[in-house]
């Protein structure tokens, strides 16, 4: 399709933006001593070489009260001017335009952190964790609005084209603007003139301190679903003010709050396109400021769709940028099938930050290591070499393209019908399409580098070794214990009563190799999407299902991608029951005994199937085989240690790398 809506310049004060996507602010994470540094860098110049129009970088807290992650860069401090100029100086050698993003959080920020207390316009609750705000004084009012422009001169002086000042999510500004979280009766709060005062004057006292070769832009999301935040038509009228006095250049519309928190960074489970209603209204509102729809717009095609449709002036796509940094200029080069796509999982750009580390993509391992291995892109190998990679899931598909980048003859074989392993079956759980996208991307790169696909080919050890390759890697994947092994009741070696029958793995209910009843119990030890997205499946295909878990909630580990509520939600409308903190002590072929971890107590439930997604073992019969005849093998992914899709890529990336 034409991309031509993409591709036409836009012009933003004194700069040109060489097409309409912008890469938006989001933490990564990376900061070292509140600096950013040589990984800093490479992030965002890969980005800034891949042909984004404009980069935001991540946001800088303005105070000490906004600090929100221990990845936060310093506030206040001039020490970061020389560290973001030479980071300004290399993305926009490469056609960027550089943007930072200026934030306060309010009630919602990491006190501990910081060790300041958290500030509001009323000393509201923080919807980020359990603590309480202070109410600002008229001078701790004045002294914020002095640090939002100070932060803007330093950004100024660092090389920064310009700023976007932050009113999403129910940070600050917006507390200010919704009458739920500003109850004040002075002059700012009461009516909306006195509500926006504070946002305003920070706009306007920005502008006059940097100049009007500045640009500066607004940030705002749509939080009209929670009933408290603004409704569409209000925030219209609040951006209107604002633009009446022509205080910002474009306004950047975003989806979720800390109140609707899962709709911030939008998962697969939701439609695309999510922050482009309010962008369009605004749009129609015909202001001055350009606008910038955010939020689940993942592809250039989807980019061209919102554009073309007159819903918005620019779009940004951030996660479809993090997992193909050249997604930009493979577009523009009339290669869109070549883009590796975001499959919206969260797991290693919001669920890495979750934990604290510096952010990465599942897909593309690459991320926050592009200081360390280049960029996105391949050195050849000093020497040619021969390279059996034996298993086609995650891990040995990668291994097979990276090492075939670096210019080795690649033969990978893989024991089924088609490519995908185990990560397969996760794409045909309901709306993961994009792992099987994914796969097919897998395909058409391995055929364009010219490797030796072989389906159905099950090697033994003695094949292996008569293939004769130089490096032989194995991917082979991992297997379900099959014992009913679980970690809640260590001391029973496996399930009493799994040989009853009527027992079935995850694996084998996703490729349709299990019958279940009605009634399916669904054994879930992990909370992550092996276990829930096959209870979906068994839910939405008409089975009655109840899910036991050890633990104290349903989707324990989708709560750092903030995909979990949507999966409960989706989950209780299907009508599956909830048992949590308990374990399964005995099954029948009928019937579950199923015992409370926190009482003892014991219940019956009836059900025509069991589904385990307990652990899962790699079988090592073929690696020892063949270090018992002279071999070397690489293991790689879950051969080498069961764990999730992400760990198998890197394995697979770091493999090919090395050989």
């Amino acid at each position: 399709m034409s991309l031509r809506h993409v591709f036409a310049p836009l012009t933003l004060r004194h700069n040109t933006l060489r097409n309409r996507i912008v890469f938006g602010a989001h933490t990564t994470n990376m900061a070292q001593d509140g600096l950013p540094g040589d990984q800093h860098l490479g992030y965002y110049l890969e980005r800034a070489r891949g042909g984004a129009a404009m980069i935001t970088v991540e946001p800088m807290p303005v105070h000490a009260a906004a600090v929100l992650t221990r990845g936060n860069f310093r506030p206040g401090s001039d020490a970061v001017i020389p560290h973001f100029a030479r980071l300004t100086a290399a993305c926009k050698a490469e056609g960027a335009v550089m943007i930072q993003q200026l934030y306060h959080v309010g009630a919602h920020g990491d006190w501990d952190n910081s060790w300041h207390a958290n500030w509001s316009p009323s000393g509201g609750p923080s919807y980020h964790d359990n603590d309480g705000s202070h109410p600002m004084t008229p001078d701790q009012i004045e002294e914020t609005i002095e640090a939002f422009v100070q932060a803007a001169i330093r950004c100024q002086k660092a090389g920064f084209d310009g700023v976007e000042v932050w009113a999403a999510y129910h940070c600050l500004l917006d507390q200010f603007w919704t009458g739920f979280s500003n109850q004040r009766s002075d002059e700012w709060g009461g009516s909306l003139a006195n509500r926006t005062r504070f946002s305003r004057e920070i706009l306007r006292r920005i502008r006059a301190a940097c100049g009007e070769a500045f640009i500066i832009g607004l940030s705002v999301s749509d939080g009209a679903d929670t009933g408290v935040l603004p409704s569409r038509d209000e925030m219209v009228r609040i951006v209107a003010l604002h633009d009446a006095e022509r205080l910002m250049d474009y306004v950047t519309v975003g989806a979720g709050s800390y109140i609707d928190f899962h709709k911030i960074i939008p998962s697969f489970q939701y439609p695309e396109n999510l922050g482009a209603d309010l962008a369009a209204q605004l749009k129609g509102a015909r202001l001055a400021a350009k606008i910038i729809a955010e939020a689940g717009i993942r592809t250039p095609e989807n980019a061209n769709t919102v554009l073309g449709a007159g819903q918005a002036d620019l779009v940004s796509i951030v996660r479809g940028q993090i997992a193909d940094p050249y997604l930009v200029a493979k577009a523009g080069a009339g290669r869109p099938e070549d883009i590796r796509g975001c499959l919206s999982c969260n797991q290693q750009c919001w669920g890495r930050r979750g934990r604290d580390y510096y952010i990465s993509c599942l897909i593309n391992p690459s991320v926050g290591h592009e200081y360390l291995w280049g960029g996105d892109r391949f050195v050849l190998a000093e020497t040619c070499r021969s390279v059996l990679v034996v298993g086609g899931g995650p891990a040995g598909l990668e291994a097979a393209r990276v090492a075939a980048e670096r210019g080795h003859r690649v033969t990978l074989a893989e024991a089924s019908a088609d490519l995908g392993g185990q990560f397969r079956l996760a794409g045909l759980q309901p709306r993961r399409a994009q792992i099987t996208d994914l796969i097919d991307w897998y395909r058409r790169q391995l055929d364009r580098l010219g490797v030796d696909l072989r389906c159905n080919s099950y090697l033994e050890a003695g094949e292996i070794a008569a293939f004769g390759a130089d490096a032989v890697v194995l991917a082979t994947g991992a297997q379900p214990d099959g014992t009913g092994f679980q970690k809640a009741l260590p001391h029973l070696p496996g399930l009493p009563g799994i040989a009853c029958g009527n027992v079935w793995s995850a694996e084998d209910v996703m490729r349709r190799a299990a019958r279940p009843g009605r009634r399916v119990i669904v054994l879930d030890e992990g909370g992550h999407w092996r276990g829930i997205g096959t209870a979906w499946h068994l839910a939405e295909a008409g089975h009655a299902v109840t899910i036991v878990t050890p633990d104290a909630m349903i989707a324990r580990e989708l709560t750092r991608t903030a995909s979990d509520v949507p999966a409960r939600q989706q989950l209780a409308r299907l009508g599956s029951r909830f048992v949590t903190e308990s374990a399964i002590a005995e099954w029948t072929g009928e019937a579950a005994r199923v015992v409370s971890l926190l009482t003892g107590e014991e219940q019956v439930i009836a059900a025509d199937a069991l589904v385990l997604a307990t652990g899962r073992r790699a079988d090592h019969d073929l690696p020892d085989s063949l270090r018992a005849i002279g071999q070397r093998p690489i293991l790689i992914g879950d051969a080498s240690a069961p764990r999730f899709a992400a760990a198998a890529i890197h394995d697979g990336r770091t493999t090919g790398l090395a050989l």
